[in-house]
């Protein structure tokens, strides 16, 4: 499956990153663990450690299977970023931080919309360069909730894709608890 776009993405160390998107395999999780908590650190500066700490086994332990995940790798095979589609939801995109603003991000949504259908993403309210970035992506807050889908005080934005030519909030996007 390649993407549109020919140009390879560097990041680290003047590495390249492939430009096939690749599915993620069991033996990738641990640098999946890493890639995701070292991408937290550096965008989800409202959560505590303890937070930190809570989801890591889940990421661990039980991302693998729930949904089907996909990757970017560098030019060594490893992986650098990852995204997990399911059911129309882009439920997961994390890039390593050495990593973002070289595109990768740009692609794994590309192909979660066009490979995968994805039509939503939930962002946290807090992640205000994820809001952007999906912003920017095409998508638009339909509604907020107040909690995150485990409960926690961190509002959610639930965006949805806006038809091309489209922009702004849609019509009626409110609150919700």
């Amino acid at each position: 499956m390649s993407l549109r776009r020919p140009a390879a993405a560097e990041g680290a160390a003047g590495k390249t990153a492939a430009e096939t998107v690749d599915e993620v395999r069991r033996s990738d999780m641990p640098r999946l663990v890493e890639v995701w908590e070292a991408s937290v650190r550096a965008t989800h500066h409202f959560l505590a450690e303890a937070d930190i700490e809570r989801f890591r086994p889940i990421v661990r332990d039980e991302l693998f299977g729930a949904l089907p995940l996909y990757c970017l790798r560098d030019e060594d095979g490893l992986l650098v970023a990852f995204s997990g589609v399911a059911d129309g939801d882009l439920a997961a995109l994390f890039v390593h931080p050495s990593w973002r603003g070289t595109g990768l991000g740009r692609r794994l949504v590309d192909h979660a919309v066009h490979e995968l259908g994805a039509t939503t993403v939930d962002v946290n309210e807090q992640n205000e360069q994820a809001v952007g970035f999906y912003r920017r992506m095409g998508f638009a807050v339909a509604r907020r909730s107040e909690l995150d889908e485990m409960g926690l005080p961190y509002p959610l934005l639930h965006m949805e894709l806006m038809p091309p030519g489209g922009h702004g909030e849609l019509e009626g996007a409110s609150a919700s608890t």
